[in-house]
């Protein structure tokens, strides 16, 4: 099994990286024992052409990142919209609107840590309405979705600034690799 591990945190004062970072190198050492595996840390810069290698050498694909205004940061974005390039990722239409993947047979997740707490999500009477994590990230699945990727269940830690739990988001993300990805059982 080959897995990239990308850490999409960006800087900003109010928000240091210190649980993503965390989270990204808890990640690496469960996946290099039983795994060869490749990282990138977004905030450290890339280069466009040995990240489109490094996705198509994977068959899976982590993104530990956190959430932003309800998506990720700017610069993972912006990895997502140079990476994933036409004729690399995806071809034209064939048929319908979508359907122009290249990258079939691999998979990816995403990792995040949200400030919204787990009781916001999944209820009417809440700020999201209802929706669940996987809604609100909708956005993003279509992004993998264009060049063929299939999704694993996103995993999510909740109200990490105003209660913060390490080892309880380590231990669920133990138990949602275990679940998830067993090939990679913790």
């Amino acid at each position: 099994m080959r897995i990239l591990v990308i850490n999409g945190h960006e800087y900003y004062p109010h928000s240091k990286g210190v649980l993503n970072q965390t989270l990204f190198l808890y990640l690496i050492e469960k996946v290099r024992k039983s795994s060869e595996f490749q990282t990138t840390n977004i905030q450290e810069g890339y280069e466009v052409r040995e990240e489109q290698e490094k996705v198509k050498w994977a068959d899976i694909v982590i993104y530990q990142t956190p959430i932003y205004c309800y998506s990720v940061p700017a610069l993972l974005k912006r990895y997502f919209d140079t990476v994933h390039e036409y004729g690399v990722f995806f071809k034209g239409n064939q048929g319908d609107y979508g359907t122009g993947g290249l990258l079939h047979g691999k998979r990816y997740m995403f990792s995040t840590t949200w400030n919204a707490p787990r009781s916001a999500f999944n209820n009417p009477d809440k700020f999201f309405e209802g929706r669940g994590v996987e809604e609100v990230l909708f956005h993003l699945h279509l992004i993998h979705k264009y060049t063929g990727m299939k999704p694993i269940d996103t995993f999510a830690c909740f109200n990490v600034k105003k209660q913060p739990d390490l080892e309880q988001y380590k231990s669920e993300l133990d138990s949602h690799i275990n679940r998830f990805i067993p090939e990679l059982t913790f």
